[in-house]
C-alpha cells in the first residue's frame, strides 16, 4: 500500500490499510489513521493528526507554516483532521500561528481542488469548500455549510450553520446560519433547499423565516431586533439564528443584499 518513492519519517505513525501514492512525503512526527490515501506528492507535515478513510489529493500540502510574519517555525502547533474527509488536489491547510493552537476539520468535509485554510481555521462537520476557496486565519465555519467557488472570507470571519455562499464572493462580516450569502458582504434570503435536505420541518423553517424578517425586514437595527427576539419564545433552531448574531461581536453580520448595494451605490 506504500508506494516505493513514497518518504515517510521514521517518527510517523501510520495506521493499517494506509495508501502512499508516488513521491507522498510524511514528515516528522504526523499521525495518520487507519484506511486513509494520500495521493502522489502530497505533503504531511510533521504535526498533522489525521482521523480515519480521509482521502489528501494530489500534491495537496498540509500542515504547512503559516503565512504569519511573526511566526517562528519552533512553536508547537498542530493541523488536526478527523473521519471520512475529502481534500482534493493542491489544497493548503496551515497549522496553528501560536503555541498549543490548531488548524482543525471536522469530519466528511469535502474540500474541492486549490482551497486554502490559513492558520486557526476551524471546520465543522460535512462543510463543503468548492473550488479555489480562501479562508483567513481564524475563520470558523459551522456544519454543513456549502461556499461557493473563489470565495474569500477575512481573518476572523465566522459562517453560521447550514449557509450558503455564492461563488465569487467575499466577506469580511459574519454569515449568519441558514442565509444565502452573495456578492460582498450581503446575504440575499434563507437557504430553503439546504434546508429541507437537513430534514428541518416546516415548523422550525417557518420560525426561521420569521427569525430573518425580524433581523433584516422591520426596519430595526442589529441591538433592536434582538432586543425584540428577546421578549418572544423560539424553537432551538432559531435560538441558535438569534445566539449566533448576538455573538458577532468583532466582525458584525452581512446586510440584506438591497441594502448593501445601496450603501455602496451612496459610497
Amino acid at each position: 500500500m506504500l508506494h516505493p518513492t513514497a518518504l515517510v519519517h521514521p517518527d510517523a505513525q501510520l495506521g493499517e490499510n494506509v495508501t502512499l501514492g508516488p513521491y507522498a512525503v510524511i514528515e516528522g512526527a504526523a499521525r495518520i489513521g487507519d484506511g486513509c490515501e494520500i495521493q502522489a506528492h502530497a505533503i504531511i507535515g510533521a504535526h498533522v493528526t489525521m482521523g480515519e478513510n480521509n482521502v489528501i489529493g494530489y500534491g495537496a500540502v498540509i500542515g504547512g507554516d503559516p503565512q504569519d510574519l511573526g511566526f517562528h517555525s519552533s512553536i508547537r502547533s498542530e493541523v488536526r483532521i478527523g473521519n471520512g474527509n475529502k481534500i482534493r488536489e493542491y489544497c493548503t491547510l496551515h497549522r496553528g500561528s501560536t503555541e498549543g493552537s490548531a488548524t482543525v476539520v471536522g469530519d466528511r468535509c469535502f474540500l474541492m481542488a486549490g482551497a486554502h485554510l490559513a492558520h486557526n481555521v476551524q471546520l465543522a462537520d460535512e462543510v463543503i469548500l468548492a473550488n479555489n476557496v480562501l479562508l483567513g486565519g481564524y475563520a470558523q465555519v459551522q456544519d454543513r455549510v456549502f461556499i461557493g467557488g473563489g470565495c474569500v472570507f477575512h481573518q476572523h470571519v465566522r459562517v453560521g450553520k447550514l449557509a450558503i455562499c455564492q461563488g465569487a464572493s467575499a466577506f469580511s462580516k459574519d454569515v449568519p446560519p441558514y442565509s444565502l450569502a452573495a456578492e460582498r458582504n450581503a446575504v440575499a434570503g434563507l437557504n430553503v433547499v439546504g434546508m429541507r435536505r437537513a430534514g428541518l420541518q416546516a415548523a422550525a423553517r417557518a420560525e426561521i423565516k420569521e427569525a430573518f424578517a425580524l433581523l433584516y425586514r422591520r426596519g430595526m437595527n442589529t441591538a433592536q431586533a434582538l432586543k425584540a427576539a428577546g421578549q418572544a419564545q423560539w424553537s432551538p433552531e432559531a435560538r441558535l439564528f438569534f445566539d449566533f448574531v448576538a455573538g458577532s461581536k468583532k466582525r458584525g453580520i452581512c446586510a440584506l443584499l438591497r441594502t448593501a448595494q445601496a450603501t455602496a451605490a451612496e459610497g
